[in-house]
């Protein structure tokens, strides 16, 4: 066989084998063909800052793999080309400049890269608004969560709120297409304010106040309606895991329904009664209340 067909033959070769290798990554973790484009990216972002976030992920991993599929380009051929064809050594160089200020300063420029879109995505994420559109203020305790809409008063004139307690899970409901400017704060332990569906979370301490210099304010658009499950996700104690909440994304025009109907001193059953909301969505949907079990025998 000619020495440039036994080439082409290797060069087959170790494509028709990373080929495989990459069928059979995919068929092992059982992803499918929309799940390979998220490069590992969890599905569901809801907000526009989610948004950011992905296109941020999805440009660092094509980098990585134009910069993967580079190097192992050049181990491929480097394998094939310089292979062993009989006892001669060959040529033996002491360094190569050009080659060893790539390899130097190439991965600098990455770095500095990956580094200012970091920088600049992050800030975005983080950048709280000179005026929200609504604004709920957090409280964590020790197991549960309530929610006030700040500015809106209701017959006793404090602001309206839903709380939650062992047989209810608080459904914190906020309008589409609005800035919501989230503040946070805990009544005992460090509890984490998260939604895993705006692919952010937040830490919630005691004694902060609600101060902005304690970064415990945080804002997002949220860009789809939906029932969305919302969780501590800080170890906070025994009913750390039934620490739980939803997120009833709704359109303007549902929201303000519902604020009518809290200022009017409804519940938040019945306020989602009033934004058209009917049967078992006038509760979470997403997570249940922890069943404690109070009736059942123990043992002396």
């Amino acid at each position: 066989m000619a020495p440039a067909r036994r080439r082409r033959s290797a060069a087959a070769r170790v494509v028709g084998l990373a080929g495989t290798g990459v069928a059979l990554v995919m068929t092992l973790t059982g992803c499918s063909v929309e799940d390979v484009f998220y490069f590992g990216w969890p599905k569901g972002g809801i907000t526009l800052q989610s948004q950011r976030m992905f296109d941020m992920w999805i440009g660092s991993a094509i980098a990585a793999l134009v910069v993967g599929v580079f190097v192992w380009a050049l181990i491929f051929w480097c394998v094939v080309r310089y292979r062993k064809r009989g006892e001669e050594l060959p040529p033996q160089t002491r360094y190569n400049l050009p080659i060893e200020l790539l390899y130097s300063v190439a991965p600098f420029l990455v770095i500095s890269v990956l580094f200012y879109y970091t920088a600049i995505i992050q800030t975005d994420v983080n950048k709280l608004p000179e005026k929200a559109d609504v604004t709920v203020s957090v409280t964590a305790f020790k197991w549960n969560w309530e929610f006030e809409y700040d500015g809106q008063n209701g017959p006793d004139g404090q602001p309206v709120s839903t709380i939650g307690s062992s047989d209810y899970i608080p459904v914190l409901v906020v309008p589409v297409g609005k800035t919501i400017l989230f503040r946070l704060k805990a009544e005992d332990v460090i509890h984490s304010f998260w939604v895993p569906e705006l692919l952010f979370k937040r830490d919630v301490f005691p004694g902060t106040e609600y101060d902005p210099a304690a970064e415990n304010f945080f804002a997002v658009t949220v860009d789809q309606t939906g029932a969305f499950v919302g969780r501590c996700a800080e170890l906070c104690g025994t009913y750390h895991s039934m620490m739980n909440f939803e997120l009833r994304a709704v359109t303007p025009e549902q929201y303000e329904k519902f604020l009518v109907a809290k200022k009017a001193g409804k519940s938040t059953p019945e306020a989602l009664a009033a934004a058209g909301f009917s049967g078992k969505d006038l509760y979470a949907t997403t997570t249940a209340p922890f069943d404690t079990k109070r009736d059942a025998e123990t043992i002396n």
